[in-house]
């Protein structure tokens, strides 16, 4: 069974808002590698929507007018990937998407029994419910040297303590930091 990895960029306060987070070439990049390590990308419907509005591609696959340079790798990547979307209000999906439908634990467990290298996911509802059932392998957070003073915060509600084993880190150029962990078991 192929992991299932989720990864968030987080304010050293705890939050979560995209807004909130740096950006740069290097982060970007990052960001494409990560996606990259999975053949599948499992979204909720707020992520998947704010992906498609930000990144999915033009017929015909070149980059909008004014998206800049760096971002196009990026945008490539997750507009090829395929992805699943958890939704109880979207009657349909494309932008190379499947909606997930009945139960998610054994909705999820056949994508990972599907996927080769690795499903990714990210946000903050869908990954609650998914570390709820002991879902995810492995958790990355790329903290960025920035206090926020708001929320969203991941996991919040979480009915149990998660011990998590470290994995490894890597330093950014900018001051952020990636950690990554795994659950203990």
């Amino acid at each position: 069974m192929a992991p299932l990895r989720y990864s968030i960029n987080i304010t050293l306060d705890g939050c979560v808002d995209h807004n909130a987070g740096m950006t740069d070439p290097e982060l970007h990049q990052y960001s494409t590698d990560i996606i990259g390590r999975a053949d599948t990308l499992l979204f909720g419907r707020v992520v998947y929507q704010m992906m498609e509005g930000a990144w999915r591609l033009p017929p015909g696959g070149e980059p909008r007018e004014g998206m800049e340079g760096w971002t196009v790798p990026f945008a490539r990547a997750i507009d090829a990937a395929p992805k699943y979307v958890v939704s109880s209000t979207l009657d349909s999906v494309d932008w190379n998407a499947e909606l997930v439908r009945g139960d998610l634990g054994d909705a999820v467990r056949a994508i990972k029994e599907q996927s080769e290298k690795g499903v990714y996911t990210g946000g903050v509802t869908l990954p609650l419910a998914l570390a709820e059932m002991g879902l995810i392998d492995e958790y990355e957070f790329v903290v960025h040297p920035r206090i926020a003073g708001h929320g969203p915060a991941p996991f919040a509600g979480l009915s149990h303590y998660l011990d998590l084993v470290p994995l490894g880190r890597k330093e950014f150029a900018s001051g952020a930091v990636s950690v990554r962990f795994a659950p203990k078991r």
